[in-house]
């Protein structure tokens, strides 16, 4: 078998392209059968949206599998494995699931025990952990209820976390696409490095995914045109989850050769044996992460663990002053960063400055992070040189026209345009009024101030 490189990139494009042009007949289709649910106190946009975007991704998911499975160097995959049958078998049911409940809005239990049901079917088609390779024990293997039980846990843990960060434009999209990028380096090292056969499923999985973000991902990006819906989250959660369960405990050590040498060499080289159990926690490490705190919050406040708040990350990263764009590129950055770092340090263990390039980017990561704490401010003598945001507060404007007598001044709401006459003024001779944080117009933020603040929502119920 030659190297699949073009025909990985090809299955990769013929996803991308059929996910990106079937995305917009399921926008009309979704606006047509009223999946546009009323905007909640929670969400971050403004407008009804409408979902069901995980329809164009099961195409995509469908055509990637259909193209690999025609191409020379990608249809050994289908004959040697069952894998890509059960990945299909279980995204079709998870997907169905999320299609209704984007519809209709199901019970969160009715959905965990699909999931459930999703995670047992590949089990059934022989997408399973078998065994585990744990560090200082050695190969441990699995009775068939403790891979079960193993794996269902693993499906749903990811497609939850998966599901819970979908809460900006382009943020779970994105988060995955990296996430996947960086699975793909790691199984496809395994496969054509070590020559590893049971790692080609994961690859090719790794490969569909980032296909099916990355067309995606133009209608979803801010201000988005269409939303996934848990059509969407729980289908790319199932199929990331898929490919760690299909690479974990696949690694063989003495097909890799790594017992030769010093202890010390050895102990080094056994890292890619064991990323499989750190790397599907690292690629969903920002999601999981939310998930644990989010479950954490609601039951210390008596709610229920599935019920909704806007106490997320990303909710968080806005309402410190991030504009919308800019908190989805820090959760990108934190995402690549623990992703691309642990398969990084499994392919440079020995090497020490690896570990040194994390910490720098991770100071970097938390710069980024405090940056709305740290506004700049000109001195009070370059407060006409400079714009209104970095003007010491307690400055008064100049030029400003006073209110006459017994007239009242008009406020101006927050974010809004000035018009013709407000232009006229000059923007060095008006001193804006500082506004809360996550109100329109303050650096980029959207939609996340006090729900006093719009009005127009009052009247919308929502069932969730």
């Amino acid at each position: 078998m030659g190297q699949p490189v073009r025909d990985y990139l090809l299955t990769l494009c013929v996803t991308a392209a059929v996910t990106y042009l079937l995305t917009g007949p399921v926008r009309k289709f979704a606006i047509a059968v009223g999946a546009m649910p009323a905007i909640r106190a929670r969400d971050v946009h403004r407008e009804p949206t409408p979902r069901l975007g995980g329809i164009a991704m099961f195409g995509g998911l469908c055509a990637g599998l259909i193209v690999a499975d025609h191409l020379f160097n990608l249809k050994g995959v289908f004959e040697l494995s069952n894998e890509p049958r059960a990945l299909l078998s279980g995204a079709a049911l998870i997907w169905l699931i999320g299609v209704l409940d984007d519809k209709f809005e199901i019970d969160a239990l009715i959905k965990l025990g699909g999931q459930m049901i999703a995670a047992a079917v590949m089990v059934i088609q022989g997408l399973t952990i078998l065994w585990l390779p744990i560090p200082g024990v050695g190969t441990v293997a699995l009775t068939q209820w403790q891979g079960t039980l193993l794996t269902v846990a693993l499906v749903v843990i990811t497609i939850n976390a998966v599901n819970f960060v979908d809460g900006l434009d382009g943020l779970a999209a994105g988060m995955v696409c990296i996430a996947s990028a960086a699975f793909f380096l790691y199984a496809y090292r395994l496969w054509m490095g070590y020559g590893i056969e049971a790692a080609a499923p994961a690859t090719l999985f790794a490969a569909i995914l980032m296909g099916m973000c990355l067309g995606f991902m133009p209608h979803n990006m801010h201000p988005a045109r269409i939303f996934m819906g848990d059509s969407g989250s729980m289908l790319i959660g199932l199929v990331l989850a898929a490919g760690a369960i299909s690479i974990t405990g696949q690694v063989d050590p003495d097909l890799m050769k790594l017992f030769e040498g010093s202890e010390r060499e050895a102990t080094h080289a056994l890292l890619p044996v064991f990323i499989p159990l750190v790397l599907p926690l690292t690629i969903i490490a920002i999601p999981a992460a939310d998930l644990v705190l989010a479950i954490v919050r609601r039951t210390w406040n008596g709610q229920s663990p599935f019920a909704a708040d806007r106490g997320h990350l990303h909710h968080r990263l806005l309402e410190i002053g991030h504009s919308h764009s800019r908190a989805v590129l820090i959760m990108y950055f934190w995402s690549a960063l623990i992703a691309f770092g642990a398969v990084g340090y499994s392919v440079h263990s020995a090497s020490s400055w690896i570990v040194f390039v994390i910490i720098a980017a991770s100071a970097v990561g938390l710069v980024l992070l405090l940056m709305p704490r740290f506004t700049p401010r000109a001195p009070h003598w370059a407060n006409r040189f400079v714009p209104p945001r970095y003007r010491h507060r307690g400055a008064e404007p100049e030029s400003a026209p006073s209110p006459s007598h017994g007239e009242k001044p008009v406020p101006v709401a927050a974010g809004a345009q000035q018009g013709p006459s407000d232009a006229s003024m000059g923007e060095e001779s008006v001193e804006r009024a500082p506004v809360a944080v996550g109100v329109s117009g303050v650096n980029g933020a959207t939609a996340i101030g006090a729900r006093s603040r719009f009005p127009d929502r009052r009247s919308i119920d929502s069932s969730r």
